[in-house]
Parts: C-alpha cells; sequence; structure tokens
C-alpha cells in the first residue's frame, strides 16, 4: 500500500501569510499605543522622574536655606537695633555723667567759697542783714564748725554731726526780735545770699518782756509795742570748698 503526501498549495500559504501582516499591521495602525507613541511616552516618564529628583534634591533644600536665611536676616536686623539703642543711651548716659560732673565742679569751684573768705562774709552779712531789717539780735550768733564726713570730731561738735556733709561748714544758731514782716524779709535775704546757706530750724515766739535796755527796733509793718514783736530762733549751717590734701611724695614718704 502506497501512501503519497500530498503538499499544500503554495498560493493558499502565501495568503495566509499575506493575511496575517495585512491583519497584524491593521491591528497597529488601530492601536493607541504605536512605536513613536512608547518612545514619546518613556521619555516623559524620564523627563517627570527628573523633574522630581530635581525638586527632592534642590528645591526643598534651597527653600530650607532661604527660610534659615530669612530667620537670620530677622535676628541681625532685631540684634542691630537693640545695639543701636544700647548706643544711643550709653551716649545720653555720658552725656548726662557729663553735666552732673560739670554742675558739680561748678558748684564746689564757684558756688561754695574759701573757708577763710566765706566765714568773715558770713560774720559780716548776718550783721548787715540784722540792720537792714531793724532787727534786735537777742541771742548770738553762736558758731560751730562742721568738719567734712568721714573726719574725726571732737565730743564738743558731736550735737552738730547730723549737719556735717562731704564739705566743712559751719552751724550758725542766731536769734533775732523784730516786727513779722522784717523777720520774714530777714529770712529772704539769707536765702537770696551768695553764701550757700541751709536753713535747718526755724522757731517763732512771742517776744517775752523784760526790763533791759534794748536797741531801737523799727516798727515798719507793725504797731511797735512789744505784743507786736516776735521772737526768731533760726538754726542754719553754711558749707564750704574741700581742702585738697596734697598727695606726699616719693622722698616726703
Amino acid at each position: 500500500m502506497s501512501t503519497e503526501v500530498t503538499e499544500p498549495p503554495k498560493t493558499s500559504v502565501k495568503t495566509t501569510v499575506s493575511s496575517r501582516m495585512t491583519g497584524y499591521l491593521a491591528a497597529r495602525r488601530n492601536s493607541m499605543f504605536g512605536v513613536p507613541e512608547i518612545i514619546a511616552l518613556a521619555v516623559s516618564c524620564f523627563i517627570l522622574i527628573l523633574v522630581i529628583f530635581s525638586y527632592l534634591y534642590f528645591l526643598i533644600p534651597a527653600r530650607s536655606q532661604t527660610r534659615a536665611l530669612t530667620a537670620e536676616r530677622e535676628q541681625l536686623r532685631t540684634n542691630l537695633k537693640k545695639f543701636h539703642e544700647i548706643v544711643v543711651k550709653e551716649n545720653t548716659t555720658q552725656d548726662t555723667v557729663k553735666r552732673i560732673t560739670d554742675s558739680l565742679n561748678d558748684f564746689e569751684t564757684v558756688t561754695l567759697q574759701r573757708q577763710e573768705q566765706g566765714r568773715m562774709e558770713l560774720y559780716d552779712q548776718l550783721n548787715q542783714l540784722m540792720v537792714k531789717n531793724g532787727l534786735r539780735n537777742t541771742s548770738g550768733p553762736t558758731y560751730a564748725p562742721l568738719d567734712s564726713t568721714g573726719t574725726k570730731s571732737t565730743p564738743a561738735r558731736s550735737a552738730n554731726t547730723k549737719y556735717q556733709t562731704a564739705y566743712p561748714g559751719i552751724a550758725v544758731a542766731v536769734t533775732v526780735e523784730g516786727s513779722y514782716q522784717n523777720l520774714r524779709q530777714f529770712v529772704k535775704d539769707i536765702e537770696r545770699s551768695k553764701q550757700f546757706v541751709i536753713i535747718n530750724e526755724i522757731e517763732l515766739q512771742r517776744a517775752r518782756d523784760n526790763n533791759d535796755v534794748a536797741a531801737p527796733v523799727s516798727t515798719e509793718g507793725g504797731s511797735g509795742t512789744r505784743g507786736s514783736l516776735v521772737s526768731l530762733q533760726l538754726s542754719m549751717a553754711t558749707y564750704f570748698q574741700r581742702v585738697e590734701t596734697p598727695v606726699p611724695t616719693s622722698q616726703e614718704q
């Protein structure tokens, strides 16, 4: 028994391949993604990944650094403002210290007098003011030296220690008698004196009757009788320039 292999016709094979290729090409043409689209999509994904990487690697640190620099700038502005206020305050303090120093120097060298000169002028001035205002001196004036603070005082001067200051001075106590208006003028004249005088205590009382022969008293502003006269007890202190102690040289030491 013989078998024969029959070969398919060549025309049918070509037709099948051609139909498959046509179907594949038609499917490719009808498909959404082709080769160019796939290439473009791949490139787009690469660019997207590159953008995300750049954002994470460059932009976020740059923003953090910008915020840090902005905060540092604000801190520097605040510090600069504080430093400016400190400088202005220091200049103001220096000006204040200078004014105080100049005022103190003027007080010590101009307002206060030397002790020898000031003591004599005070004696003469009190007598002149009593005569000027028509007052009768009934007691004093008594004078007690006032040592400056820090110096040792004798027991006789201990009663005047409350009037001690950084400057040497004299405590003065006087009692005068006259009309009230004249006594007021007397006190005003003392306050307007060129001497640096501080009135510590004032005591007014009615003049006492006595049989002593007294000097005539001016009665301006008053009746001139003993009942209209007033006795004024005045306690005051005047101060003078400090005596500078010379610094001993090495040979004197």
